[in-house]
This record gives structure tokens, sequence and C-alpha cells, in this order.
């Protein structure tokens, strides 16, 4: 099957025995409470899913397989002569939850270099869009053009084992995850790059190439690549994009149909679309004040007036995080290292000291630090990618890492259909009045 498919396949029929032995023993006790503000206010805190790649602490921010951002940095394998995690890496660690070694990394940017060859009935349906359409509207177009390809549906309609589910759902991730910079990049050079398309470079790994594709061919853009393609992957199961693949996914849609609806949830402003958000707030502050490198005093007065006039802080505050998101650090640790007089990015440090001890004062916020978005555009920018709307598409391809290493460990573990009650407000008034329970 390959060396990573044979792998993948021993630990998830160890983890089966496992999980069968605790639902058997465990599987009664009761793990939380769900209060109605819960039910209404977008099911916070609620504990119902498992996702096995990741888990998001409030205070150390994202661990991959138990990992943080800083000991993957340390821990994974780099591109010659390069300083950032390979993100065959992480997929790697996310898929067997073992930390590879440049020879794993380098075995996975090979097999996806022969599985990248994207249909010609794929670009064809993405140049038939306008040119004005969205760039995510573009991809998941492409995405669900190139579901003509998925092993799962094929094999499905023949009427394959259910305990061979996950097999086709690996192949189809694998393939999937091969052709996304591909089609990212076509959508890239098609809109901003007047039609001026870049052939993939069979050398390189899988974000070098993405970069290539793009038409930049600096190596500290293509490290940046790397590590935003790493951070960017994954961050537990609870999220718009990897719930909603998880979910779409549980009805037995296969990869590509399942990943495309993940990235229609990540296009939305509340979830990935927020990074172009962030550059965009940058934008018109430094317009409006008149200068490309505004003081801190004009930043904080600025910051108060978005506040008062009802809106947020775009890229500050998160629903799980208690301090500044290690994302945001890595790419400010970047920055610094790369263009540390760049003045967009000292903005994004000038906002950083001055917006939580604003937020701080409101005395409503939880967390009042950075998140992953309130950095990236800046970085972006500095190398000519100053396309904002165009960023969320590169927070899709990461993503790809995550949500699709989960989907083969949903299907070779049988996760079932996911189908939780709802209720009426009505049904939640007799209850509250005594009539019945509120699940009857």
């Amino acid at each position: 099957m390959g060396v990573l498919k044979d792998r993948f396949k021993e630990k998830a029929d160890l983890a089966n025995v496992e999980i069968k032995s605790i639902v058997k023993e465990h599987g009664t006790k009761k793990i939380g409470e769900v209060t109605l503000a819960q039910i209404y206010q977008g099911m916070r805190g609620i504990t119902g899913l498992v996702t096995e790649t990741s888990l998001l602490d409030a205070q150390e921010g994202i661990r991959f397989r138990g990992y943080t951002i800083p000991e993957l940095q340390e821990k994974l394998p780099k591109a010659p002569g390069g300083g950032e995690p390979l993100p065959e890496g992480l997929f790697h660690l996310m898929l067997l939850g073992e930390l590879p070694t440049d020879e794993d990394a380098h075995h996975i940017s090979n097999v996806w270099q022969r599985r990248s060859h994207v249909p010609t009935h794929v670009f064809k349906a993405i140049d038939a869009l306008p040119l004005t359409t969205h760039p995510m509207t573009m991809y998941v177009v492409g995405v669900m053009a190139m579901q003509t390809e998925s092993n799962f549906a094929k094999e499905y309609a023949k009427g394959i084992n259910k305990k061979d589910y996950w097999s086709v759902v690996y192949d189809d991730t694998m393939d999937l995850i091969a052709r996304l910079p591909r089609i990212a990049a076509y959508i890239y050079r098609r809109k901003y790059k007047n039609k001026e398309y870049i052939e993939p470079n069979g050398l390189l790994d899988w974000a070098g190439n993405l970069a290539h594709m793009m038409g930049f061919e600096d190596e500290s853009f293509k490290e940046l690549m790397r590590l935003y393609m790493t951070i960017h992957a994954d961050h537990e199961g609870g999220n718009v994009s990897a719930h909603t693949t998880h979910l779409v996914g549980s009805a037995l849609s296969d990869p590509y149909l399942s990943y495309a609806a993940g990235m229609n949830g990540l296009a939305g402003p509340l979830h990935g679309l927020a990074n172009q958000e962030v550059i965009k707030w940058i934008f018109e502050m430094q317009e409006k004040l008149d200068t490309d490198l505004p003081a801190k005093e004009q930043i904080a007065q600025y910051v108060k007036d978005t506040l008062e006039g009802g809106k947020v802080v775009p890229g500050y505050g998160h629903a799980v995080l208690r301090k500044t998101d290690p994302r945001f650090t890595a790419q400010m640790e970047f920055g610094k290292k790369h263009m540390p007089e760049d003045k967009l990015c000292r903005t994004v440090w000038n906002i950083y000291e001055v917006v939580p001890p604003i937020l701080q004062s409101l005395g409503k916020i939880k967390n009042p630090w950075p998140n992953v978005d309130a950095h990236s555009g800046a970085l972006l920018v500095h190398y000519g990618l100053v396309e904002y709307e165009f960023y969320t598409v590169l927070f899709a391809v990461s993503r790809a890492l995550g949500v699709l290493s989960s989907l083969c460990w949903d299907r070779a573990l049988g996760f079932a259909l996911e189908r939780p009650k709802s209720v009426t407000t009505e049904a939640v008034k007799n209850w509250i009045d005594g009539k019945g329970e509120i699940w009857e």
C-alpha cells in the first residue's frame, strides 16, 4: 500500500482496539454539563468531538500531537539550508503521532509530487468564473471540479466494505493535498498576474513549490510559506472548517466534498477571512492617519475610535486562548529575523503593544491578545503579495493538512454519522416551567 499508508493502518488498528475498550468500560460516564446559554450561544465549551491530530490549550496554544509551535520549529525536518519546518513533517506527525525523520518528510514530498497532476477540466471550471470572483470561491469550485477523481466515491459506488473506507479516504487525501498548491497558484496567477502561469518545479518541496508557482523565488518567502503552512494546518476539531469537514465526512461524503464544505466555512469573516480583515483595517488606519508608520499614540486613538464605532479590532481575541497566540509569536520572530525595518511589520508590533491594555481596560474581554491573523498579512505584503483577498486561499491550502489527516482517522476509527439533538425555544420554555424534559 505504501510505507506511510501501511504505518497509518498499524496505528489505526491499535487505536481502534483502545477506543473500543474505553467506550466499553467508561461509555456511560458523563463529561461535563450543557447549559442553555451554551445551546443558544454557539455551543461554546461543549465537549462533543474527538480529533486526534491536535489539541488547543488555553495557555500553551495549539499542540500538534502534544508538541507546541516552538517545539515543532525545533524538531520537524527542514528544507536543505532552511530554518523553518516542512509541512510534510507536520502531516506525518498528525497522521502517525510520531516525529518524522528527514527521510520521512522527503518521502512525503516525493509522493505528493507524483500525485500532483490536476485534470484539465478543473482549470476550465475555474476559468468559467469571472475574474471578479473572490479567490476562495474559485478555490472551492476547483476542489469541487476535482471531485471527479475521488477514489472513495468510485469504490463506494462499487460496494466497498466499510472496513476499507479508510484506505480510499487516505488515497483521496494524498491526491487532494498534492494538487492544492497547483490550484491555488493557478488562481493567483489568473486573477492577479494576467493569466501568466508558472509550471511546477518537481525538485521543490510542497510549500516551496507553491511559492514558485505563484511567482515568488525569494528563498525567505519559501521559508515563510513553510512556516505559514505549518502553523495554520490544524486547530483541534471545534473550529468551523475542521468541524464542517468532519461533519460532512461523517455522512460518507468523499474527502473532496467534505474539504470543500469546510473551506466554505473557512471563507467566513469570523474564521479564515479574518486575516484579510486585519490587513484591510491596518491599511485603512494608515490612510486615515496619512502615515505608513503611525505612532503608538495615534494607533491607540484609532483603536478607541474603532471600538466606539461598535466595531472590533480584527486579529485580537480568541474563543479559547488566554494568552498571545504562539502562531503570532512565530510570525513576529520570522519578521524580526527577515524584515526588522519593515514599516508594516513594525506597525503590527506597535499595535501588539497598544491594543491589549486598551481591551483589558474594558473589563469584558477574556482574551485581549493577538491571534494568528494579526500578523500574517504584514509578512506577505513585505514580499509583494499585497492581494489580501487571496490570503484565505493560503490558509485553506494549509488547513487541508489537518482536516484531511483527521478525516483519515475518522474513517479508520469508524466514527458514526454526526447527528446532535436540537430543540425548539417552545420546548425550552416548557422544560423551564416543569412540563417535561427538554430532550423528549
